[in-house]
């Protein structure tokens, strides 16, 4: 996926979970942070990030005209972009499944459907793989621990709810997977955040008992693209 009219510029401070303040060339500008979580460790004062321009911001009723979309986190072989928009994993597993270049089992699924209702239920993504129908449910990843990647940053009562979701419709004999979406490089391996949410990581471990495929895959990221790249190790316990 690509970001046009993107600038980098450094991060000042975040006011609330919305908004960020950053200093484009010695200019302090006002942005929309595209992710809710905390991200302590990403957003420190000082750090290079990359923002994306609205030039319509007006005409579309924005209330600002900047949005923060990647951080630069230093690695010890010098830095690595860092996307952080909530909305790009979604698209990226799009791009990934309709690219040929995804699944090993399947790099062409047919028929793949955002936003499908099954039961009572909604899911991201589904696909076909030959006759037999999978249902998909993403989560985007931005806590690097030391190379492991890990979710959520701050507790989800709703992740929990997709995760039970997935394991009802496994048990009603659909396939299932949540892709974990690491959206850096430079990660070995996947655990849930179980200091973060213990609640989670228990139905993590009660979907993969279930049948649900747990998946993670990192990323290549720049200021301006994000696109899925290779599988990492997933632990759970």
């Amino acid at each position: 996926m690509f970001y046009s009219h993107t600038k980098t510029a450094i991060f000042l401070s975040r006011p609330n979970r919305f908004l960020a303040h950053v200093l484009l060339n010695d200019t302090e500008v006002i942005c929309h942070v595209k992710n809710t979580g905390r991200l302590k460790e990403l957003l420190l004062p000082g750090t290079a990030v990359s923002i994306q321009h609205h030039p319509d911001a007006i005409s579309k009723g924005r209330k600002t005209d900047y949005s923060l979309i990647a951080v630069s986190k230093p690695v010890s072989t010098g830095s690595v972009w860092v996307n952080i928009d909530s909305q790009a994993p979604n698209q990226a597993a799009w791009e990934w499944l309709t690219s040929g270049e995804g699944l090993p089992f399947c790099p062409r699924p047919q028929n793949v459907k955002r936003e499908v209702r099954y039961g009572q239920s909604r899911f991201d993504l589904s696909f076909m793989d030959g006759r037999t129908p999978w249902l998909m449910e993403v989560k985007g990843v931005t806590l690097d621990a030391n190379g492991t990647a890990m979710f959520p940053d701050a507790p989800t009562e709703r992740g929990i709810k997709h995760l039970d979701e997935l394991a009802g419709a496994s048990k009603a004999g659909c396939q299932t997977a949540i892709l974990f979406v690491i959206q850096m490089k430079g990660i070995r391996s996947f655990s849930p955040n179980r200091s973060a949410h213990p609640g989670f990581a228990d139905a993590l471990l009660r979907a993969a008992n279930s049948g649900v495929h747990i998946w993670a895959y990192d990323c290549l990221v720049t200021e301006n693209t994000m696109k899925i790249d290779r599988p990492v190790s997933v632990i759970l316990s």
